[in-house]
């Protein structure tokens, strides 16, 4: 390669943003979230998530390991809506790292609180609850357009630079997002009204069912630290016996023996595992696309039956 080129190459990687000195060392606090962020970030970050695949945000506490991870980062994202427990978010406050909220300007829904008699605490402990709004936002691909606009936006604002990189890979990621929106509701479209409806482990589903007219039933709110009561469980076996209900899932965050135990009451067939809060590691929920066309598919093939 002559001179020339050389300086004509080198031009354009300085104009692509695919030449810069380091990686912007991100922190997520879960696995969605993370990689949200290396979809839009692409070559110009280095995401770490402080929640893995597999794994309960709801169940999670700040380690010193973690504290340490947030101090080097020049961002945090956080989910936001009450997602991460009080005392995680404490700890990324005072570490004085620039944090952002990818729910930021998404309309939320309201929690709703499945105990009507109020016989026992739904939320559980004070710090475990996630309070009055529904943060499961990732369940519905239109809001996640937003949600990723978010994530783009902080990344400017740390790394100036990479803005026309970061806005290149957002407007495909959002591309990608509509036509993953387009298809499920072709897919849901295909299942009569009256079977939408499906028994999941915790609330996790409610923009998704919100968007695709599904109705979700699970014996938990939306966090998976509260444990619903006799009650509770009793009515939901009745509401699935009375609604014929068809398809019932477990989660790959949560223990499956409530559904099981539902599931054998009842007589509906657990169809498998939906992924809810978290990716899978490998196959076959390891993107946050892969892991939406999933459980469309895995919902769609059990409401049919």
């Amino acid at each position: 390669m002559n001179l020339k080129h050389w300086k004509l190459g080198l031009i354009a990687a300085l104009f692509s943003g695919s030449l810069y000195a380091a990686p912007v060392e991100v922190v997520a606090s879960f696995s969605i979230l993370g990689d949200v962020a290396k979809q839009v970030g692409g070559e110009r970050v280095n995401v770490s998530n402080l929640v893995g695949p597999d794994q309960d945000a709801h169940a999670y506490n700040l380690t010193s390991r973690d504290m340490q991870r947030i101090r080097n980062a020049k961002l945090v994202l956080v989910n936001g809506l009450g997602f991460e427990q009080a005392a995680v978010m404490r700890g990324i406050r005072q570490s004085g790292v620039p944090f952002a909220e990818a729910t930021k300007n998404i309309q939320p829904m309201k929690a709703e609180d499945h105990d009507d008699d109020h016989d026992h605490d739904h939320h559980g402990h004070g710090h475990h609850h996630h309070g009055e709004f529904d943060p499961h936002v990732w369940n519905d691909p239109v809001l996640m357009k937003t949600y990723a606009q978010n994530v783009a936006d902080a990344l400017i604002k740390v790394d100036p630079q990479g803005r026309a990189y970061y806005q290149q890979r957002l407007s495909g990621y959002q591309a990608r997002l509509d036509a993953m929106h387009q298809w499920a509701q072709t897919q849901f479209n295909s299942v009569p009204q009256a079977r939408r409806k499906v028994l999941t482990g915790h609330d996790a589903f409610n923009y998704m069912g919100k968007r695709y007219r599904i109705e979700f039933i699970a014996p938990q709110g939306v966090s998976t630290e509260a444990e619903p009561s006799a009650r509770q469980v009793s009515a939901l076996i009745r509401q699935i016996r009375s609604q014929g209900i068809r398809a019932a899932f477990s989660e790959n965050i949560k223990d499956s023996r409530m559904v099981e135990r539902i599931s054998r009451e009842t007589g509906i067939r657990v169809n498998g595992k939906l992924y809810s809060d978290a990716l899978s590691r490998g196959a076959p929920a390891a993107t946050y696309e892969q892991m939406f066309r999933y459980n469309v598919n895995a919902l769609v093939n059990a409401m049919k039956q």
